[in-house]
This record gives C-alpha cells, sequence and structure tokens, in this order.
C-alpha cells in the first residue's frame, strides 16, 4: 500500500509491489497423482451465458443447470449426483454435478465415442436450445479441479491462452447449429515413473447432424457423419447423438504453473498507466494537503494563539493585513464544530457497518495477494469474503458505538440492535426478491432455500452476538472529550454557494477516487457479468491502497474550505462526499451495459440494474466511512492545536 507521507517512498512501494501484480497464487489443492489406466472423473457445471456470436455483447444474466430437461445431455446410470461446494461456490452458481463421460489416464478415444443412446429434441426444446445459442451460451467441464476450456489469441500480445467454457452452439448465416461433439484433448505432465498429473484441459466442439451410435448393449461406439452440421428443427422432432474423442498429450508445464495460461492479463500496459495516471493525482492531492497543513493552518494556529495570549478575544476586529477573516474562518467556529450532527444515531450506524466492510475488503484483498484464495479453490473468495464480514462483526458494533458516544447519543438499544440488523436486512431483503425472479426464470443461479437458511443461521449466531459485545465495549469505554468547549447556543451558518454546497462538492469530491479505480473496475465488472476469472489481485492491491489515500485526501479538502466558510456541519457532508464515488461507480455500470450487454428481457435488465444499485450503496458506505474517519482526525487535529480558553 502506498505511503502518504513521501513521494520517494511511494515510488519504492510501487517499484516492490509490481511483482504483486504478476500472476502469483499458492496451488489451492493438494495434488492428484494418476497412473496410466485410472478413471478419471469429469464433472458438469451449469451453462453460462457469454459474448454473443452476432454482437459480442453479453445477452443474458441467466445460467441454467446442465441437466436441464430442455438440453438431453446424457446422464450416469443412476443419474447425476451433486458435487459438494462451498458456500461461495453456490452463492455464485455453480451447480456441480457427476457426468456420463469414461475417461482413463493415459487411453486415447479416437474417432467417435457415443456417450449414451439417441436423443429427442421436441420443437419446444429446439427452440429453448436454438435461444441459448444465438445468446452465446458456454458449456462447463470440471477435470482434476481444471476447467475444460478453449483456445484463443491475444491480438496486443500475440500470446496464446485459455478461457474456461466452449460453446453449445454457432451460428452459421444466422442460423444456430448445435455442438453435439467434443474433442477433448488433455495435457499431462510426467512427475516421476508411472506418476502422472493433469496440466491443461482443450475441448474442441463440433457440429456433427450424421452422427448415428452403432452397436448393442454397452458398446457405445458411433459413426461421426462431417457432411452436415447438427441443426434442430423447431416443427419438427430432432434425433441427436451426443459423442465424444479423448486425445492425451504430454506436456512440459508443471502442476504449480498449470493455471498460467487459463489467467490471462488483457492488456497489462493500461493497469500500468491507470496506476501511474492514478498515483500522480494522489501526489497531487497529498501536496495540497500539506501545503494546507505546513504552510497555511500552522500561519493560522501561531496568529490565533498570539492574539490569544494579547487578550484579542474579538477576532473580526483584528488587522486586516492579517487575513484573520478572510483565510481563517475556520476558527470562528470552534465552538460548534463538535456539535453532535443531526440524525447521528443513522450515522453512526452507517459509519460502523462501513468499518465493517472496509476490514472485510481489505483483509480479502490482502489475503487474494498472497495467494491464499487460489483459483483451483473454486468460490473461495466469495466464501472469505462472507466469513470475514461474519466474524468482523465486532468491528462494526465497536465501531458504531464509539462514534455514537462521541455524539452525546441516548437511544443506545436502537443502536445495538441496527448496527447488525440494519445494512444485513436490506442487502438480504434485495438479494432475497432478486433471486425470486431467478428462480421464476428456471435459471440454476437462483441460489438455494436452504444455503439462505445457512447464511441467516451465520448472521444469527455470529455476527449479531458479535456486534453486540463490540457496541457493549464501546459502551463501557469513556468518551474522549473534544479539543475545545461546545457552545450552548449554536452559531448561525452562512448561506454557501458554489462548490461548497452539497451537491457539487459532492460531485467534485466523487471524481476523483473513483478515478483511482475505474479501469480495475472493467475487469471486475466482467469477471462478475462475462463468467472471466478474476485474479489481478495485486493490481487491485494497488488500486484500493490509492482509493484509500484519495478519498481521505480530497475529503479533507472540502471539509478545509468547508470549515473556512464557517459551516460547522461537517459529519454527514465528509461522509456524503467520500461516498459519492459510489454515483460515478453507479454511473459507470450503467455504461457498462450499453456498451457490453444486450439484455432480450425486462428481467434481465431489472437484475443487473437492482445489483448494480445494491454493490453501489455498500460502496457508498464503506468509501464514506473512509471520508468520515480521515476529516475526524483532520478537525481533531487542528482544533486540538488551538490555545482556547
Amino acid at each position: 500500500m502506498l505511503r502518504p507521507g513521501s513521494l520517494p517512498a511511494s515510488l519504492l512501494a510501487f517499484v516492490l509491489s509490481s511483482h504483486l501484480a504478476s500472476a502469483f497464487y499458492l496451488p489451492g489443492i493438494t495434488p492428484t497423482n494418476y497412473k496410466i489406466g485410472d478413471l478419471m472423473p469429469l464433472t458438469v457445471n451449469h451453462l453460462t451465458p457469454s459474448q454473443s456470436a452476432r454482437d459480442a455483447q453479453i445477452r443474458s444474466v441467466f445460467s441454467f443447470d446442465y441437466y436441464h430437461h430442455a438440453f438431453h445431455f446424457c446422464q450416469p446410470e443412476g443419474g447425476a449426483k451433486d458435487v459438494s461446494e462451498s458456500l461461495g461456490s453456490i452463492i455464485f452458481g455453480d451447480r456441480i454435478k457427476t457426468s456420463p463421460f469414461q475417461l482413463q489416464m493415459g487411453v486415447n478415444v479416437t474417432g467417435c465415442q457415443a456417450v449414451c443412446d439417441e436423443v429427442e429434441f421436441e420443437p419446444r426444446d429446439a427452440k429453448f436450445v436454438n435461444r441459448r445459442i444465438t445468446q452465446g451460451f458456454n458449456m462447463n467441464w470440471l477435470i482434476d479441479g481444471l476447467p475444460a476450456a478453449q483456445r484463443y489469441l491475444d491480438p496486443n500480445t500475440n500470446t496464446e491462452f485459455y478461457q474456461p467454457g466452449f460453446a453449445l452452439g454457432n451460428m452459421v448465416d444466422e442460423k444456430p447449429q448445435l455442438n453435439n461433439h467434443y474433442n477433448i484433448v488433455i495435457d499431462y505432465h510426467q512427475v516421476r515413473k508411472d506418476q502422472y498429473r493433469v496440466v491443461g484441459i482443450l475441448v474442441e466442439p463440433a457440429s456433427l447432424g450424421q452422427s448415428k451410435r452403432t452397436g448393442t448393449g454397452d458398446d457405445f461406439t458411433a459413426t461421426c457423419g462431417t457432411d452436415a452440421p447438427m441443426v434442430l428443427e423447431e416443427k419438427l422432432t430432432t434425433h441427436v447423438t451426443w459423442t465424444y474423442s479423448v486425445y492425451w498429450r504430454p506436456s512440459a508445464t508443471s502442476f504449480a504453473t498449470r493455471w498460467d495460461k487459463y489467467l490471462h492479463v488483457y492488456d497489462p500496459k493500461i493497469h500500468w498507466f491507470s496506476l501511474v495516471n492514478s498515483a500522480v493525482i494522489v501526489f497531487f492531492l497529498i501536496g495540497m494537503v500539506s501545503t494546507i497543513l505546513i504552510r497555511t493552518l500552522k500561519k493560522d494556529i501561531k496568529r490565533y494563539n498570539r492574539l490569544d495570549q494579547l487578550g484579542l478575544d474579538d477576532l473580526s476586529g483584528g488587522n486586516e493585513e492579517d487575513g484573520v477573516v478572510e483565510d481563517s474562518g475556520w476558527k470562528l467556529v470552534h465552538g460548534d464544530v463538535f456539535r453532535a450532527p443531526r440524525h447521528s444515531l443513522a450515522l453512526a450506524v452507517l459509519v460502523g457497518n462501513g468499518a465493517q466492510l472496509f476490514m472485510m475488503a481489505g483483509c480479502t484483498i490482502a489475503f487474494a495477494v498472497v495467494g491464499f484464495l487460489s483459483p483451483s479453490n473454486r468460490g473461495s473468495l466469495a466464501t472469505v469474503m462472507i466469513l470475514l464480514y461474519t466474524f468482523l462483526g465486532s468491528i462494526g458494533g465497536y465501531t458504531s458505538s464509539r462514534v455514537y458516544k462521541n455524539f452525546n447519543g441516548t437511544k443506545w438499544k436502537q443502536l445495538f440492535i441496527l448496527t447488525p440488523a440494519a445494512l444485513p436486512a436490506l442487502v438480504f431483503g434485495v438479494f432475497f426478491l432478486l433471486n425470486l425472479f431467478i428462480w421464476a426464470r428456471g435459471s440454476s443461479g437462483a441460489v438455494p432455500f436452504t444455503t439462505m437458511l445457512v447464511i441467516l443461521g451465520m448472521w444469527f449466531v455470529i455476527t449479531v452476538p458479535l456486534s453486540i459485545l463490540g457496541s457493549w465495549l464501546g459502551f463501557k469505554q469513556a468518551q474522549l472529550p473534544p479539543p475545545v468547549r461546545t457552545n450552548q447556543i449554536p452559531r448561525q451558518i452562512p448561506p454557501s454557494t458554489g462548490y461548497l454546497r452539497p451537491l457539487p462538492s459532492m460531485l467534485l469530491v466523487g471524481i476523483l477516487p473513483f478515478g483511482a479505480i475505474f479501469v480495475e473496475l472493467y475487469f471486475i465488472m466482467s469477471s462478475l457479468w462475462s463468467n472471466r476469472i478474476y485474479y489481478m489481485f495485486g493490481f487491485l492491491f494497488l488500486s484500493y491502497g490509492l482509493l484509500i489515500v484519495t478519498s481521505a485526501a480530497v475529503t479533507i479538502l472540502m471539509i478545509y474550505f468547508l470549515l473556512c466558510a464557517e459551516n460547522y456541519h461537517w459529519q454527514w457532508r465528509a461522509f456524503a462526499s467520500s461516498g459519492a464515488s459510489a454515483g460515478y461507480v453507479f454511473a459507470y455500470s450503467l455504461l457498462y451495459w450499453a456498451r457490453m450487454l444486450s439484455f432480450s428481457s425486462f428481467t434481465g435488465g431489472l437484475l443487473y440494474l437492482s445489483y448494480s444499485a445494491l454493490l453501489s450503496f455498500l460502496w457508498f458506505v464503506m468509501s464514506g466511512t473512509i471520508g468520515f474517519f480521515a476529516c475526524w482526525l483532520f478537525v481533531h487535529r487542528i482544533y486540538a492545536s488551538l490555545k482556547i480558553d
């Protein structure tokens, strides 16, 4: 993380942190060694939308179970069985199940091998599948923890990489063609004699309309006809035979680096340019804040202290050459600056939850940077975030209690209840309603009811008691005395003008923190909505540090100007101004929708807007907390330097 202390130190941090942006991670799972002929299970996951073949846009937000009745994929004998998954994996829609594919280490299956008997697609099912092909849906398989992928070439760097998932079908001359044959290419690495490990999986799908199964009983051989593609008729019943072939090839890739081809950085120069640009903004802001603190404030403080020693209490009658009235209006509100704000309970609850979100995000990024959140552990990122938020409830309770006590609050019972309940209840309520829309569409992305009960149980059993404990500890501690006394009668506040009005100040303050992270935000949104693997946590770590420093510095500047204008209502203004970057995040999500997404249903757009608004609100709470505490320290610092009787 960048240190705001000095320019050389920040540059040194950039140099030393540059290796964090590379693909460093721990393997995450224990390697499995196979011998020639050992059975290797192939598991299947849900079908997910990707960029459409028509216009390279994502046209759906819904995923579907692999064994959805309309797809007619072959099932293993006795039916498909669920594979155990983590909590985060389930929430993000993974539905991993067993499959009938029989793969053996090192044993090639040439030609065509039938997976099961011939299946029939009724017109209704054919229409459903053709629509999924038009929307660019991908199939997702897993072998030894690695996703089956397709090979791509980066045109910018001319490097080869693997993209998880492979096409359900293709659009040829505006007509959908179903891929019913799969060439499975598996890379293996020899560890020692007769010991092998899987290090790569490619699937090359093909549409073969003349494929027929031959043989009887368990002899599932087939003939692959290449004369015509497989086209599902939407007015007649279509017969389809699912076939596959397997090819094994040796590879020099080790198990520890087998994810490198999957974790591809798209144009890393953009990342570095963005970070350098953001760093320049941060250095500029730090220079401005330092100028205020070192030059302006020191002069003001010395002047005030000198006037107080001379007994000149009426500062408004001072010598105009000293510039007291013009330059140092912040001292005039010393008797009101620590007055409790309106709706102090709500502000304390938001700040407490913001501190909890801030710690959760920071710890998650730190774990990811050092490699503990490997992509081998599916859903580990979401699982760690949920667990951290659950066990950091004491941080939220303690923070809200301490802030509320400094506001001289009296509604302690409401604080103890609202801190662990208000924000989680809002998030869970919105999530539950949106989950009903997903369930109504028959999508596998709907979170099971039992999983929701587990989340509720974790919140009620762990988060609520920890939050109440933290609030009780904060309540028991003595209140920190303010540096100056608060007057009994509030001072009249002059009307704000120009950029000091609430909305203009929020727009000005919010744009700079957003500028520190907007490039990384694109890759995060692509990971959420395009089903890509996000792993560039080194860049995210640096961007998070820039976000903290930028939010703190620019909010301090705004509050300093606000105090100079004799407006002492800084608490809510600091929180709202620093959190205003969330408005730009939401605006960026709308721009991302216009450029990258094209939903074909009202429900898809509603889900996207609702989730974007929810995430933007959580961003508002977290970033607002950063600005609030930065200004809290700033205000206490400058008024503690004054000598006032």
